[in-house]
């Protein structure tokens, strides 16, 4: 296991990943539950959620997604996009972000003066959960990528796993051995964005 700043350091997007896993199931639960537990939120609401989805559940979510492509996506541009969704279904399991509506209404009323902020701190609570899953898998050996195919397939997620309507999915985390390496980054100077006075 990675130490925090290697795990943050290597955390890349990785396309190509296998079915394989480097640590148990029961590992992939304790990142999750300790990243859902920990994660911090404005005012301690606790509204994120997740579902972990591996073996045939991965699979038929990508299965979701792409048959929900197919039938938005020309037939004749169609490849491309099924290559990609394949890719994602390739790895061993996928983890679903989702936002609970109720933590941040109940917040609106009983604060007003700062309603308008709440779904913005949610959105700020959700990304450090994205995070905290995402290095917790690097640094058991996984590769993950960051997706967002909520709009196409959500209403057929909430069937299919009898998610709250409450719960709004907001990203998709598929991951799995690295099977082909990440892309090269490129990083901005430092000194344009970070600034330091004494």
């Amino acid at each position: 296991m990675k130490d925090f700043f290697a795990a943050v350091k290597d955390r890349r997007t990785y396309y190509g990943i296998s079915k394989a896993s480097p640590v148990s199931d029961d590992r992939i639960k304790e990142i999750v539950h300790f990243a859902v537990k920990h994660v911090p939120s404005a005012f301690n609401s606790q509204s994120g959620r997740a579902v972990l989805l591996l073996g045939k559940s991965s699979d038929e979510f990508w299965s979701m997604v792409k048959e929900s492509l197919r039938k938005i996506v020309p037939a004749d541009k169609f490849a491309p996009t099924e290559e990609k969704i394949n890719g994602f279904g390739s790895g061993y399991g996928t983890v679903l972000f989702f936002e609970d509506s109720r933590p941040v209404k109940n917040l609106q009323e009983q604060f007003p003066s700062y309603a308008a902020h709440f779904p913005v701190w949610s959105d700020h609570s959700s990304g450090m959960l994205q995070y905290i899953v995402w290095a917790g898998l690097e640094s058991e050996g996984f590769g993950a990528s960051l997706q967002h195919y909520a709009p196409v397939v959500e209403d057929d997620v909430r069937k299919k796993w009898d998610i709250p309507a409450e719960w709004s999915l907001i990203a998709q985390m598929p991951f799995g051995v690295p099977v082909a390496g990440p892309g090269e980054k490129e990083f901005l100077p430092l000194e344009d964005r970070v600034w330091i006075r004494e």
